[in-house]
C-alpha cells in the first residue's frame, strides 16, 4: 500500500508543511511561500488574502444579533442558543475573471402561434470557485469582499487560525466556472424561449486569482441539537446559518 504523505518540506525555506490527501496547492505557514505540491514549483498565479476583522466573541455576537433579527428563527433562539465552538478558517477560493457570451435560438410557445427567438447573453464575471472538494461551503451565498484583498502575507493571519490548502488547480477551477456560468445562462434564457434549438457559449479568460478568505465556522446548540453557521470575518455578514426545523433555513 502506498504511503500517505502528511508532511512535505517548503521548497523556499525548508520548513515542514502539513498536507492532507487530495491537496494540490500548499502554503507554508512560516514564510508564506505557496507552491504546487506535485512539482514543488513556485505558485504562478496571484495569491491574495482577505483580512479578518473579528475576534471569536465578536463573531458569536454577530451570529446572535442575526438570530434576533431573523423572521425565520424561533423567537427565543438568540437567548437560548449556546455557542459550542468558534473557529477561524482561512478558506481557499479561486476567482476566475472572464467574459462569457452565449448565443441561443429557440421556440417561444407561451403564445399562439409560437415564434422563433434568437439572442445573446453576454456578461463579465468574477466567478468564485471553492478550492476544496471534500468540504461543504455555501459559495453561492458568499459575497467575496474583493475590495478588501491584499497580497498574501502569512504574518497577517491569526496564530490560532486554520489555513486550508487547495484541492484543485487553476485549470480545474476555470472548467468549473465555465460549466456553472453556462448553466446560469441556460437558466436565464428560459424567460425568452420554452424549447431550445441552438445554444453555445464562448469564454474569454482574463485572470485567475487564488485567495484565502477568513470564515468563522460556528457550532451552536439549541434544545439539545447542534447547528452550524458561517460568518464572514471581513464584513461580519452571516453567510449561512442552519436553523431549527420550525424556523427553516437561511
Amino acid at each position: 500500500m502506498a504511503e500517505i504523505i502528511e508532511q512535505i518540506e517548503c521548497s523556499h525555506c525548508g520548513a515542514p508543511i502539513s498536507v492532507q490527501p487530495g491537496e494540490i496547492v500548499a502554503t507554508c505557514k512560516y514564510c508564506g511561500f505557496t507552491g504546487v505540491i506535485e512539482t514543488g514549483k513556485a505558485f504562478e498565479f496571484e495569491h491574495s488574502l482577505i483580512l479578518n476583522k473579528l475576534e471569536a466573541g465578536q463573531a458569536a455576537e454577530t451570529l446572535k444579533s442575526w438570530m434576533e433579527r431573523s423572521f425565520m428563527a424561533p423567537r427565543d433562539l438568540s437567548r437560548n442558543a449556546e455557542i459550542k465552538e468558534t473557529s477561524l478558517v482561512y478558506t481557499p477560493f479561486w476567482i476566475v475573471s472572464l467574459r462569457a457570451s452565449s448565443h441561443y435560438k429557440g421556440i417561444f410557445e407561451r403564445i399562439s402561434p409560437s415564434v422563433t427567438k434568437e439572442g445573446q447573453i453576454e456578461n463579465d464575471y468574477a466567478w468564485l470557485v471553492l478550492a476544496r472538494k471534500a468540504s461543504y461551503f455555501p459559495t453561492s451565498s458568499y459575497k467575496t469582499p474583493l475590495e478588501a484583498k491584499v497580497p498574501f502575507d502569512f504574518t497577517k493571519i491569526q496564530r490560532d487560525a486554520k489555513v486550508l490548502n487547495s484541492e484543485i488547480e487553476a485549470g480545474e477551477a476555470v472548467s468549473i466556472a465555465k460549466e456553472e456560468i453556462e448553466n446560469l445562462h441556460s437558466f436565464l434564457l428560459k424567460k425568452d424561449v420554452d424549447r431550445l434549438i441552438e445554444f453555445s457559449t464562448s469564454f474569454e479568460i482574463k485572470s485567475t486569482t487564488y485567495i484565502h478568505a477568513p470564515i468563522w465556522s460556528i457550532t451552536y446548540e439549541y434544545k439539545t441539537t447542534e447547528y452550524h453557521a458561517y460568518v464572514d470575518g471581513a464584513t461580519g455578514e452571516v453567510v449561512k446559518c442552519d436553523l431549527p426545523v420550525t424556523g427553516g433555513y437561511l
